[in-house]
């Protein structure tokens, strides 16, 4: 007998695959950290950056290793509910990634990233509240990091950085402008796997920061034979144009970008020192043309 045009035996089994699948995902979530990931003054390079994963993906990264619980770009949820999911990840198990400085200046109202209860809440506000429970804090992106652009002069919004405002709680630095996303993923899986990765002096993890871009980088030969270009584009070391390599650590030269197949120098630009304390005040000017 078929009532509907469905056969009921078809669809309680289909309700029953559908029943073990949603149980199978929770279960495989109750075995994985959460990941709350909060933008906030900044310009969503970072997550940009995040997303373009190849090694792991990005898509085989939340799906295996963290659940991306709270992320104001990608998450489905928005407005209210957003919020309320935040409430929820924060009372549990929980790494935060805080992405962009901190505005505190007029009660934070630089950068609002909720709207709930008739109330306005600002990034500032969502930060401190995540910090007080996280498992473990990352600052993701030199604008966390240190300010960065959203901290550079005249600095008219009070940017500060992730370190200044929270005073005192521990927080692994993972500078760049936009940070790479092995950076991040690599420094999420030491922590769930070891624990604290070996930091340096400005609490970066060492295997992603331990040398300078100058250590490792393809025009390296051209310095030691003070084989220097004089203009973007003709061969030598780009130290006289005012490339930042020999000041910033980072492993840009042997790691590389966009699927790992150009860098900076690679592409006949000096390097800017975007991943540097400073930056870009202290980095400028980016190109020296004499």
């Amino acid at each position: 007998m078929v009532e509907c045009g469905i056969n009921k035996k078809i669809l309680y089994r289909v309700q029953e695959l559908i029943g073990n699948a949603v149980r199978e995902i929770n279960d495989n979530r109750k075995n994985k950290i959460n990941l709350v990931w909060i933008e906030a003054t900044g310009c969503s390079g970072n997550i940009i950056s995040f997303l373009n994963a190849d090694a792991p993906s990005f898509n085989y990264f939340i799906t295996n290793v963290v659940n991306l619980r709270y992320t104001n770009s990608l998450m489905l949820a928005q407005g209210a509910q957003a919020f309320l999911e935040f409430n929820d990840v924060i009372n549990e198990n929980f790494i935060l990634i805080v992405d962009g400085a901190i505005t505190v200046k007029d009660n934070g109202a630089y950068t609002y990233a909720a709207y709930y209860n008739d109330e306005l809440i600002s990034a500032a506000d969502k930060v401190f509240a995540a910090a007080q429970k996280a498992r473990y804090i990352l600052a993701v992106g030199t604008c966390a990091v240190s300010g960065g652009i959203s901290a550079a002069a005249p600095n008219p919004s009070g940017c500060m950085s992730l370190q200044q405002f929270l005073k005192g709680k521990k927080v692994i630095n993972l500078p760049g402008c936009p940070c790479h996303p092995d950076w991040v993923m690599g420094t999420i899986a030491n922590l769930i796997l070891y624990g604290d990765p070996e930091l340096d002096d400005l609490n970066r993890p060492k295997i992603f920061y331990g040398n300078t871009i100058h250590d490792y980088c393809e025009r390296r030969s051209f310095f030691e034979n003070r084989i220097f270009a004089e203009a973007v584009g003709q061969e030598g070391c780009m130290f006289k144009l005012g490339c930042r390599g020999p000041v910033t650590r980072t492993d840009c030269p042997t790691r590389r970008w966009n699927d790992r197949v150009n860098w900076p120098v690679g592409d006949n630009t000096p390097c800017i020192g975007c991943a540097q304390v400073g930056f870009p005040d202290l980095m400028e000017p980016f190109v020296r043309m004499e």
